[in-house]
């Protein structure tokens, strides 16, 4: 196998030929077709993120055909085609695990951070979080549906019943979750940065009634807003903006600080919520309707041996949409 390996943080990613690897217990083995590049992938990368496995695989959104099972696999089986996201393992008897919280295990591995991820032609997975996908859809369409669109739909989630619905930073997950929440009849009103004319079209043509710069306010108040970015300083700015009441959804994994605000701003019962990885229902549950809504994703592909590029040009916001990695 080949893979794009991270031997040292802050450095390229190293082109490498690995023996090939077989699956463990419970485990299963996928040839790769596509892999997407999330943001936290940067984070990794650029050490952003406490205590990473390195040497590691970068990749998370990962989508592919088994081509071996492990023992005591019994609900897959060689040629399906399935996706690997972002929470790859958890212990299943912590008191997170007990109460179906998964997404806050005490003793977690992640895909492409403390476990190899699926920058390579092949991985070995937990059969357990492998979301089967039909024979429906792209592959490279399909992957950032494994991390992006499910981390925007338990955002989603969190903002309850808002029906105007505010999306701070206009990437690879607002792309998704603007076309959900349309088809659920919502109003999204996008954000992006200053100045940025050509987001802030896109948003409009996945059907925002609103686009402008993360400085301005809204036309009108909103019940609810999710940020995407990962700059605190527009925390306060959100909480400005929603209504008596509405919620406020943190939805990345990292974010620089929080300045200090006046409680005036969170004061009438507004909340600040955090999300944190996915469950195994969330995944299910999103990847049932995705193709209910007929959700379209803007990806940009790039050979593997090109994740280096692709991360920069994630990193300098070159592109709208996704960036995806086909082997």
């Amino acid at each position: 196998m080949h893979a794009m390996i991270l031997r040292a943080i802050g450095r390229p990613l190293e082109w490498t030929e690995l023996p090939d690897r077989l699956p463990g217990p419970g485990q299963i083995r996928l040839k790769v077709s596509a892999c997407g590049v999330c943001r936290t992938d940067l984070h990794v990368v650029d050490g952003e993120l406490a205590a990473p496995q390195v040497p590691i695989i970068p990749g998370h959104e990962i989508v592919g055909r088994i081509d071996a099972l492990g023992a005591g696999v019994d609900t897959l089986r060689i040629g399906e085609r399935v996706g690997i996201p972002w929470l790859g393992y958890t212990c299943g008897v912590c008191p997170y695990c007990q109460i179906h919280a998964e997404n806050l295990c005490d003793r977690p591995l992640f895909t492409g951070y403390t476990r190899d991820g699926g920058f390579a032609t092949a991985v070995v997975a937990d059969a357990r979080y492998a979301f089967p996908l039909g024979e429906d859809g792209d592959d490279a369409a399909l992957a950032p549906l494994l991390c992006v669109g499910l981390i925007g739909w338990r955002s989603l989630g969190k903002t309850g019943a808002a029906k105007r619905l505010g999306l701070y930073g206009f990437g690879a997950s607002a792309h998704i979750v603007a076309q959900v929440a349309a088809w659920q009849g919502r109003s999204v009103y996008a954000f992006t940065k200053p100045g940025d004319l050509k987001t802030q079209a896109f948003a409009r043509s996945l059907g925002a009634v609103w686009a402008g710069g993360s400085d301005e306010m809204p036309p009108e108040p909103l019940d609810a807003a999710i940020l995407f970015a990962t700059v605190g300083d527009l925390v306060p700015l959100a909480l400005k903006a929603v209504r008596k009441g509405g919620k406020v959804v943190c939805a990345g994994i990292h974010m620089t600080d929080i300045p200090s605000f006046p409680y005036r701003d969170l004061w009438e019962e507004r909340e600040l919520i955090s999300v944190a990885n996915l469950t195994r229902n969330d995944g299910l549950e999103f990847l049932k309707v995705a193709p209910k809504i007929g959700i379209v994703t803007t990806i940009h592909r790039y050979p593997l041996i090109q994740a280096n590029a692709a991360l920069s040009d994630l990193r300098g916001g070159c592109f709208d949409g996704a960036a995806v990695l086909i082997p």
